[in-house]
């Protein structure tokens, strides 16, 4: 794995070593199968899951975390595998084109996706059709309202508070949806499908404002079934849009509660639904994945993403590098469990106690039926190295700031605060086919390659500058 990945060495260690443990626990969940390689969201084979224990739900979060992988097959085998080799492609939320397509801004290569298009196009039309799930007990996919109608389960998010309806994440999933075959359409002279499906993003961006942008608590709610109610509660995914880059400006006051400690914010992550609200609990009871109260890495990963993206594109007050560093720190710190006798490890589990950074469903499971580890529930430490969420991702593309993008102009953004860090190192990125590195040094002597800020492309000084700010280059 180390000759297969960016390089990376920071100040923060707690960082540095999660980055480093994130690419380790990755590596377990490449599988090699008859249908050539996948990704996998458990280590133990789990009843939920699809052929050769794969969700299509957390293949995007592998898509965009496992795209700085210097080999390219295993991914353009997963990627295949999910249009042509059989994975359940509806069971969960879903936004495996865009997922696929932001891959290609980091290969540079734009022939994988193109081939998968018309697969994509037939995946989106059975969405937008819609499905029946749960025994044909609810109507999943597209509405005559123009809308995708989902229940929280299948848009990962069980026993939460908002419940059912009209929800954000599936929403924005199938703009992300819609405005990356249009995208993909348009790179292979596919007018119109570049055009109808340009349309189909436009509707889901008007009706998503329309309907589920609350002005009073200036965010983005669940609409009910019958189209009556908003939900009362703010959770997270109410930040999905700008994961997509949906939004115009105009909506940006919602992220002010993303830092605050009646809001989203915890010493270990953040909480799914806003703490305030009378229904957050924390519960050692009932279902053991719940998302009424607990910190999940999918979510958080999801809003960092979404947050880089808010601090590159848009002008606001609302939040800022500092709080992205909070997060990111917080959400690094939760890497971890203590052992029996003291000692402290890392770690990647399901949910977990945002307080005290305790896996909660681990905790459950581990006592289930007398202590027996339920075989049901998926055996023996069913939730040891989830692959559920991203992490280096966000340190390369967050953090330390570079913007894949389709064409040779590269953009690289830090979003580490200001007199924060006196130096990093991201070396061997792989961008385009080329390998790069990116130091920091604010002295000149930790690298001794000069002060400031430095980028190479294949060995070569491409751009520098004597502040840790953004850098526009042509490779």
């Amino acid at each position: 794995m180390q000759n297969n990945i960016p390089l990376f060495e920071c100040p923060d260690k707690q960082i540095e070593l999660t980055y480093y443990f994130r690419w380790w626990t990755y590596r377990k969940h490449i599988k090699k199968t008859e249908d050539g390689f996948v990704i996998t969201e458990f280590l133990p084979k789990v009843p939920w899951a699809g052929k050769h224990n794969t969700v299509n739900l957390t293949a995007c979060m592998h898509l965009i975390e496992g795209r700085w992988l210097h080999d390219l097959v295993y991914l353009d085998d997963y990627s295949a595998f999910w249009y042509r080799g059989g994975g359940l492609l509806r069971s969960y939320t879903s936004w495996l084109a865009d997922a696929i397509l932001k891959r290609a801004y980091v290969t540079g290569n734009m022939n994988l996706p193109v081939s998968l298009l018309d697969d994509m196009i037939s995946d989106y039309l059975e969405w937008e059709k819609g499905f029946l799930a749960k025994n044909n007990r609810y109507k999943i996919g597209g509405r005559p309202n123009g809308m995708y109608y989902t229940i929280d389960d299948r848009d990962g998010g069980e026993v939460s508070i908002g419940g059912h309806g009209y929800r954000p994440l599936i929403n924005a999933a199938m703009y992300g949806y819609a405005k990356a075959i249009s995208q993909i359409a348009h790179d292979c002279s596919r007018r119109d499908i570049e055009q109808e499906f340009s349309e189909n993003a436009a509707r889901i961006k008007k009706l998503f404002i329309e309907k589920l942008w609350d002005n009073e608590k200036k965010f983005f709610m669940i609409l009910s079934e019958d189209e009556t109610r908003l939900s009362d509660v703010r959770e997270l995914y109410g930040y999905a849009p700008w994961f997509f880059n949906m939004l115009d400006s105009g909506f940006e006051e919602c992220w002010k509660h993303i830092s605050m400690l009646d809001g989203f914010f915890a010493p270990y992550g953040l909480t799914f639904p806003e703490q305030r609200h009378h229904e957050f609990k924390l519960k050692y009871e009932g279902h053991e994945c719940q998302w009424n109260g607990p910190s999940w890495p999918l979510s958080t990963s999801i809003v960092l993403t979404a947050m880089a993206n808010l601090l590159n594109q848009y002008q606001q007050d609302f939040v800022g590098k500092r709080d992205y560093y909070d997060i990111l720190s917080a959400y690094a710190r939760s890497h971890r469990r203590v052992l029996p006798d003291g000692r402290l490890v890392p770690w990647i589990d399901e949910n977990l106690n945002p307080y005290t950074g305790d896996w909660i469903s681990r905790t459950r499971l581990e006592t289930w039926e007398d202590n027996t580890w339920s075989d049901i529930k998926g055996g023996i430490e069913r939730g040891k190295d989830y692959n559920h969420s991203s992490f280096c991702d966000l340190i390369i593309t967050g953090l330390v700031g570079i913007r894949p993008q389709i064409g040779n102009h590269l953009k690289i953004n830090p979003l580490i605060p200001e007199n924060f860090w006196d130096w990093f190192c991201l070396d061997r990125v792989k961008y385009h086919g080329k390998l790069m590195t990116l130091m920091w040094d604010k002295s000149g002597e930790k690298y001794r390659f000069g002060k400031g800020f430095t980028v190479l492309c294949e060995g070569k000084i491409v751009a520098v500058s004597d502040n840790l700010g953004q850098i526009e280059i042509d490779l």
